[in-house]
């Protein structure tokens, strides 16, 4: 599932490290252990570092094999600290099948492997220290190739390693073979199998699902129940705006400043607060380079462009799962106290959950900034809860009206925060990001507010009817949603999307929202008989479910 590596010299601050990824995994943890309790001059070391892990976590001593320290750990995180010390205790024999039993575990769980750097020192005088130094060498190669992510600790920084590793010598790749079985029957054989053989670093398993979005899953013919636009295209009066616009703009390049000028004066701010971007997405990916974060905490179930951009970089992302049980309530408690940059919707997708502006408030911590993804927001009527007039300076809120004003081909997305955030979202901008017929469509939309409050008001009207229809079908379970769309758990998903595709709706299943399930489809509202229609099909499709 997960292989972090931290890699760090005497002092370095590898094992704080190590423990504060750790922590941040939201998973209960278990500290292997690999120091000699029996050596007078470890015997400190050991004591400070017991001192510092919390209570909650277990301790297991490390033995010659690791396989008794880390059998059943597939729903832990497993923290061994440290790699170079087990190694000097079980003997560079032992190494191989040491890398063997922590790749296996890897496949099964979460595994952070804290360890001494080697490579940068001079090659010992020492028969024993060189085979110790070889081996531990030949074993970090190995796990770096397979590696989720990689960092050196210096000085108490953490420096992700992001370029790939080299192919492995043949010293290396040559290592004894252990079969282990993995979860569904496949083995892993040697090193780590092709990845390492290519020298490539695997991609996070959880990249590919983050990219999935609901337009992939429309096919032609179908009524569009997936996607979270509002029905029927852009409003008239925008559409003649639109063609003003491509008039004026075909000889000259994108300028925003009317756009931010009519933007700061919607939200009761000033134009330099005002980023326009590409979509709403844009501007989540231009946070990790912006922000340069050490740790993220992505709440979820939520848009996951975020996550994706985070990871992208290299930035490590801990989840924070809302609680079903309670309706994907907020709860800033759940974020771990190390996050430098927290990411929330609000309201959130694809649950439609409304949290109160206090807490989005409660995230903030000294040192920590704050985005909240109000992609959604102009579809609730009077905005409670937002954030965009009064975000404190550590607090960025990213707005878009791709959904409102039907626009999802224009991206016209932007964020708002004060003017020390908002130059460093504009520093790493590529120009012209939003283009003219973009611009032209914030700058006209901010000048209406009665048609975006409009555009509201139908968004709510269009969810209220399709949650009364849900709330009658058996077996359907539904959670109050303040936005266009609902989420809803059927007691088998993939027969239902399929039956509903059968009939020619398309709707979208959750199940790549982290947090969610196979049986979690979210819904988008329509119109009236729009919506009675996939009622319909919708309670047939659970009937015939097992």
């Amino acid at each position: 599932m997960s292989l972090t590596l931290v890699l760090g010299g005497v002092r370095s601050g590898k094992s704080a490290r190590g423990e504060a990824l750790a922590s941040a995994s939201g998973l209960p943890v278990r500290y292997v252990a690999t120091a000699d309790r029996d050596d007078p001059s470890m015997a400190m070391r050991i004591a400070a570092h017991a001192a510092r892990r919390p209570r909650s976590w277990r301790t297991v001593e490390a033995d010659v094999e690791l396989t008794e320290a880390l059998a059943g750990a597939e729903r832990e995180c497993v923290l061994l600290d440290g790699l170079g010390a087990w190694i000097a205790r079980a003997g560079p024999d032992a190494a191989s099948t040491g890398v063997a039993a922590l790749l296996a575990a890897a496949e099964r769980g979460k595994v952070i492997v804290v360890a001494e750097e080697a490579g940068l020192g001079l090659l010992p005088r020492e028969e024993l220290a060189r085979a110790w130094l070889d081996a531990l060498g030949a074993a970090l190669q190995r796990l770096s190739a397979a590696a989720d992510r990689v960092e050196l600790v210096i000085a108490g920084r953490a420096v992700p390693l992001t370029p790939a590793p080299l192919p492995l010598t043949p010293a290396v790749a040559a290592a004894p073979p252990v079969a282990t079985s993995a979860p569904g029957g496949r083995r892993l054989d040697g090193p780590v199998g092709d990845e390492a053989a290519h020298g490539a670093i695997a991609q996070p398993k959880e990249l590919a699902a983050l990219r999935h979005h609901g337009d992939a899953l429309i096919a032609p013919g179908q009524v569009d129940h997936a996607v979270t636009v509002l029905a029927g295209g852009p409003p008239e009066w925008l559409r003649a705006e639109l063609r003003a616009a491509l008039e004026r703009a075909a000889g000259r390049y994108p300028d925003e400043r009317e756009a931010c000028q009519a933007l700061a004066a919607l939200h009761g701010r000033s134009p330099e607060e005002i980023v326009t971007t590409n979509g709403a997405a844009q501007a989540l990916w231009l946070l990790p380079a912006a922000l340069r974060p050490a740790l993220a905490a992505c709440v979820h179930p939520g848009f996951t462009e975020g996550e994706a951009a985070l990871r992208a970089h290299g930035v490590p992302v801990c989840r924070v799962l809302r609680d079903p049980e309670r309706n994907f309530a907020l709860d800033p408690a759940a974020v771990p106290a190390e996050a430098d940059l927290v990411l929330a919707g609000n309201p959130a997708s694809p649950s439609g959950t409304l949290d109160p502006a206090a807490a989005l408030l409660a995230l903030r911590r000294p040192g920590r900034t704050v985005v909240v993804d109000e992609a959604y927001m102009d579809l609730v009527p009077g905005e409670p809860g937002s954030l965009v007039r009064d975000a404190p300076d550590d607090v960025i809120v990213v707005r878009s009206l791709t959904k409102s004003l039907a626009l999802p081909g224009l991206r016209a997305g932007y964020a708002v925060a004060a003017p020390a955030l908002a130059a460093r979202l504009r520093s790493v901008r590529p120009a012209w990001s939003a283009n003219a017929l973009a611009l032209a469509a914030l700058a006209a939309a901010a000048r209406r507010p009665q048609a975006l409050a409009a555009a509201a008001e139908r968004a709510r009207a269009e969810r209220e009817h399709l949650t009364r229809g849900l709330a009658e079908i058996p077996r359907v379970r539904s959670w109050p949603s303040m936005t266009n769309f609902c989420l809803i758990e059927v007691p088998d998903g993939a027969r239902v999307v399929e039956a509903l595709r059968a009939r020619g709706i398309a709707v979208r299943p959750a199940a790549s929202f982290p947090g969610l399930g196979a049986n979690h489809l979210r819904l988008t509202a329509r119109s009236p008989a729009a919506n009675e229609r996939l009622l319909d099909a919708l309670a047939h499709a659970v009937r015939g479910c097992p």
